[in-house]
């Protein structure tokens, strides 16, 4: 946790002296989906040009959940985005890579969506990493001089390396296993906060 907090600082300096603190030219953001989950979440956006802007999020989670469930991740999905109108309002399109780390297991569930059996979740702990790469649509709803809601949907591809363990035993089943994930890489409710 220490970490992710230094790391959230150092962006937010880095973004602090790249850019002017001019109205319109940063946004401090949060992902409502993550809040919902206990995943302590923090992004950046900065203006590039009149309709560029670069979106640096991330997000940590190092929880315990009820009944024995895990579900432990490091995740950070940088996305270069261009605005339809203007930067920080209405539509806009992007492209964002992502890495992250993961711990994972004991989630019960029958989901099979695109070649993904997530129900090997349910008595198994997978630990590994991830990295990939995908396309998103958003539009960011003006509530305010400073304050927008933004909605966003992203598909793409993530290339996963894992050990697998049973999860009554703690047993490794598989060692340096990987899977090829297609699908869903982002989904956005947040607010953001705009300078």
């Amino acid at each position: 946790m220490k970490r992710f907090l230094q790391l959230c600082a150092v962006v937010m300096l880095l973004a602090g002296g790249a850019q002017r603190a001019n109205a319109q030219n940063i946004a401090l953001k949060t992902n409502l989906l993550y809040d919902a989950t206990g995943t302590v979440n923090f992004g950046v956006e900065m203006a590039l040009a009149p309709r560029w802007t670069l979106d640096m999020p991330s997000n940590f989670c190092d929880w315990k959940m009820y009944n024995g469930r895990q579900w432990k991740h490091f995740l950070t999905q940088p996305e270069a985005r261009y605005w339809l109108c203007s930067r920080f309002a209405g539509h806009f399109v992007g492209i964002h890579a992502h890495y992250g780390r993961y711990n994972i297991g004991n989630i019960s569930n029958d989901i099979k969506f695109l070649g993904t059996n997530f129900a090997a979740l349910s008595d198994n702990r997978f630990d590994g990493w991830l990295l990939g790469a995908g396309v998103g649509y958003g539009y960011a709803f003006v509530l305010g001089h400073h304050w927008n809601l933004e909605l966003e949907l992203g598909v793409g591809y993530a290339y996963m390396e894992y050990d697998k363990y049973a999860w009554a035993t703690n047993e490794k089943l598989e060692s340096h296993a990987n899977h090829h994930y297609f699908g869903v890489t982002k989904l956005n409710v947040g607010f953001s906060y705009l300078f």
